[in-house]
């Protein structure tokens, strides 16, 4: 997918190391654009140049480097900066890449955080928006439908919280899709003496094959 982007100059293109092909991130520096990604264990490099960190920050190192592997040396022949970060919430270290060398190495770390966040807005559109497919590929076409989702999910919690229901907004969303087309007050709708009053009617129902 790096392939079709067309990278703009001073941008920041923050990813994971799933990504990391030396040949397309040298790309980013010949456009004069940005990258932040995560570091493979078994890169193979020689450290140039040492940065003093604070680390009660969660930085451990802020190092300068070349790659030494055969091929990763030819792809990518510039200097990268490689920054060790210890989140201090997890407990947890990461290793980036980047090829800027203006910004703070915390500000590196926090960027690549910022993309997390990301993941985890989409994460959320999964679980909770009801988007089965999209009915259009186009840029317009996906934000259009994401926001009337969104607007849906947020007129949801705005009922759930205006009358006072007990009912997750999942189940709210349930009962208003299966309700959609009927007359029906949403308060009665939504309340539990109308699912006694639907189970009350589908059993005076006569059988329509009587076994």
């Amino acid at each position: 997918m790096l392939d079709p982007l067309i990278i703009d100059p001073r941008s920041f293109y923050v990813m994971d190391r799933g990504y990391i092909d030396f040949a397309r991130l040298h790309a980013f520096t010949r456009s004069m654009a940005f990258f932040v990604t995560r570091s493979k264990k078994n890169l193979d490099f020689t450290r140039r140049q040492s940065r003093p960190v604070d680390s009660a920050t969660g930085l451990r190192s802020d190092q300068t480097i070349v790659l030494d592997g055969p091929l990763s040396s030819q792809l990518y022949p510039d200097p990268l900066r490689r920054v060790h970060y210890r989140d201090p919430q997890t407990d947890k270290r990461f290793v980036f890449l980047t090829n800027n060398f203006d910004l703070p190495a915390l500000v590196i770390a926090q960027l690549y955080k910022c993309r997390w966040q990301i993941e985890l807005f989409f994460k959320w559109i999964k679980q909770h928006l009801r988007i089965k497919a999209f009915f259009g590929t186009s840029e317009n076409a996906v934000k259009t439908q994401v926001w009337i989702a969104i607007a849906v999910y947020v007129l949801v919690a705005i009922v759930k919280k205006e009358l006072g229901l007990d009912r997750s907004l999942y189940e709210i969303l349930q009962i208003l899709s299966i309700t959609l087309f009927e007359k029906t007050p949403i308060l009665q709708a939504l309340s539990s003496q109308y699912d006694q009053l639907e189970t009350a009617m589908e059993r005076n129902q006569l059988a329509l094959f009587n076994f």
